[in-house]
């Protein structure tokens, strides 16, 4: 059942590689089950504001039920906390305890540790590792959920409700916390807890990542006063939040595709167009078609139009180097370039309803 945690002798490579594909397989079966099974006895203890990995969650209801607490709740300071390292650094002692306090099978407990002591392989070969959980095996993210929601999400729901003097919002996606403070000593002062609660559990958080900023609807206001210029930004699941105005001079927070995050996208794209330089137009086309859909689909939330109007364009150049090159051409008019376009790029388009919303509509009040 769990053949796929242990290193394999040396043998032939056919027989390796056969045994590593199945063992792997059968990992990924059972894990699938007792993801399914954890899954019915922990969505009645996690938070709400808890979105990372859970069914019928997704990164958009994350970014909704941020955009929906800053821009409804007393918000003037948001904490962005990265935790450095989590998912190598967890300690598997304390998941396993609190594993214990929900999972009272012990055959389950002793296939998950066992899983957790698989191991790593690394540029081929097989290392031991003591702490922290595989990345990118079918039960990590939920087991990171659990630890947080010991770690991190009881405690925090609890610091709100006895320490906190004013309003305080929490958005959790995996990792990825972001705070909402009404008054800066609260923001202050749970900073300092948090390293300190982090530390009790071999965790710490990143030093250059975590930042506290003036946000919200008094930001600017308060700024100006202070000869400070624009509130900072921050950033959370791909999108900058920027601290702004409608086209009524009322407060809102305005969501632009995180520029690395678009330069990234468009190397990859670059590098792929070379690839496919010599495939005909139309099945480079419909490669790219389904390349920009799909980047759409994510980022074409209401604001965000100027960068998905910048990516369609940028887009749209690469392609046109790539055609030159091919054609041993100099010069390939703009003209044919946007009849190539219309045909094949789609055309940038809010895909998403407004935060308020959808978050109504999935919490009606």
């Amino acid at each position: 059942m769990g053949g796929g945690s242990q290193p394999i002798p040396n043998a032939s490579c056919a027989p390796v590689q056969f045994a590593l594909i199945v063992a792997a397989l059968e990992d990924k079966i059972v894990q699938h089950a007792v993801v399914t099974i954890l899954n019915q006895i922990y969505e009645e203890d996690f938070r709400g504001f808890c979105y990372g990995f859970r069914p019928g969650r997704s990164q958009h209801q994350a970014l909704d039920a941020l955009y929906v607490a800053i821009t409804r709740k007393k918000v003037s300071f948001v904490l962005d906390a990265d935790i450095r390292g989590f998912f190598d650094n967890l300690d598997r002692g304390w998941l396993l305890k609190f594993l214990q306090h929900r999972v009272a099978d012990p055959r389950m407990l002793r296939l998950i540790q066992k899983w957790l002591e698989a191991g790593v392989m690394e540029e081929g070969e097989w290392k031991d590792t003591e702490i922290g959980t595989p990345q990118g095996s079918v039960i990590s993210p939920l087991l990171a959920n659990i630890y947080l929601h010991y770690v991190f999400d009881l405690w925090v729901d609890a610091w709100r409700k006895k320490c906190a003097h004013g309003d305080v919002v929490v958005v959790r996606y995996a990792d990825d916390n972001v705070l909402g403070f009404q008054y800066q000593t609260d923001a202050d002062r749970f900073l300092s807890d948090f390293r300190e609660r982090l530390g009790k559990f071999g965790l710490e958080l990143h030093p250059d990542k975590t930042r506290r900023i003036e946000f919200g609807r008094s930001a600017e206001r308060d700024r100006k006063r202070k000869g400070e210029g624009k509130p900072e930004t921050f950033d959370f699941l791909g999108f900058s939040h920027i601290s702004g105005k409608d086209r009524n001079g009322n407060f809102a927070v305005k969501r632009h595709t995180i520029s690395k995050r678009l330069r990234g996208k468009l190397a990859e794209i670059k590098q792929q167009l070379r690839q496919r330089m010599h495939e005909p137009v139309a099945e480079t086309g419909k490669w790219l078609k389904s390349v920009v859909r799909g980047y759409f689909n994510y980022h074409a939330v209401p604001g965000n139009g100027n960068s998905l109007r910048v990516f369609r364009f940028r887009v749209t150049r690469l392609w046109r180097q790539v055609l030159r090159r091919r054609g041993q051409r100099a010069y390939l008019n703009w003209a044919r370039m946007r009849q190539l376009e219309e045909r094949w790029i789609p055309g940038p388009c809010v895909l998403h309803p407004w935060p308020g919303a959808r978050f109504d509509a999935i919490h009606p009040r």
